[in-house]
């Protein structure tokens, strides 16, 4: 499975902005999907997902903000991000989560830069 982020940018406080993430390969091994992003010198945290059983989930700082969709007619999945603030700056990353060994992994793909003004 590859993943390609795209759709970041610079937004003002307030403002909105879709991510969306191409998904390629085995997509029928992939079980949910999700968003993380990465702040300036924190770690790498997951803020929403879509796991099949389970349903959507979000991080607190998000809820009621971002939405995360997917489109399986498209092999995409997005994120839409309203209300941004500039806490929410960082680069954002798209996961497929996929059962490796047993194990359900998550498989990050390359992130997009987003960059919120105040």
């Amino acid at each position: 499975v590859q993943l390609q982020a795209s759709g970041g940018g610079l937004v003002q406080a307030g403002g909105s902005l879709k991510l969306s993430c191409a998904l390629s390969g085995s997509i029928a091994s992939i079980n949910g999907v999700g968003w993380g992003r990465q702040a300036p010198g924190k770690q790498r945290e997951e803020i929403a997902s879509i796991i099949s059983g389970v349903g959507t989930n979000y991080e607190d700082s998000v809820k009621g903000r971002f939405a995360i969709s997917r489109d399986a007619t498209k092999n995409t999945v997005y994120l839409q991000m309203n209300n941004l603030k500039p806490e929410d700056a960082g680069v954002y990353f798209c996961f497929a989560q996929l059962l490796v060994l047993g194990d359900w992994r998550n498989k990050w793909g390359q992130g997009t830069q987003v960059t919120v003004s105040s």
